[in-house]
């Protein structure tokens, strides 16, 4: 719309109300402010940015789709690992509470002060060794468990950072 002046008028058919009349030109804003012009350059910029927005945007899409593709296939190991780990542990509650309950009878069958001493330091002894065993394992199941699990998930975030960049 080029012309010289544009004029807006609006009314309804209440008695109360108002006929509001707006003029306003190609030179002024609506609101009356002069109009800026905006040069050729800023366009182009303007679209050129919007182009590598699109651009970055589709990327960012397809890195996305890579990453949960990369997530999709170590869920399971993951998913198996921790299972493993969890079974391992209620395995070894099993052992400990067999071995507190065995201690706790012979200690019923104890008949003076010097034996409940020397059964309390073997048992001391012996669960010493059990515990520093399990708590071996389940480091070495731990460890395990996120070298399977964060080694493809490290290779998948890597292949996918070089094909974004």
């Amino acid at each position: 719309m080029n012309d010289a002046s544009v004029k807006v008028e609006s009314s309804t058919n209440s008695k109360n109300s108002k006929v509001v009349t707006e003029t306003w030109n190609s030179e002024t804003s609506r609101f009356g402010w002069p109009k800026l012009g905006v040069p050729e350059v800023f366009s182009g910029v303007a679209e050129q940015t919007f182009a590598r927005m699109k651009e970055n945007h589709e990327k960012m899409k397809t890195a996305s789709a890579a990453l949960t593709d990369v997530l999709q296939v170590t869920y399971p190991t993951a998913a198996k690992g921790a299972a493993d780990y969890g079974a391992k542990v209620i395995e070894m509650a099993n052992v400990n509470t067999s071995t507190a309950l065995n201690f706790v009878r012979d200690l019923v069958n104890t008949k003076s002060l010097s034996e409940v001493m020397k059964l309390s330091a073997e048992h001391a002894h012996k669960n010493f060794g059990i515990v520093s065993a399990q708590n071996k394992e389940l480091w070495e199941l731990a460890q395990k468990l996120s070298t399977e699990t964060a080694e493809p998930i490290k290779q998948g975030f890597t292949k996918v950072l070089q094909k974004v960049t």
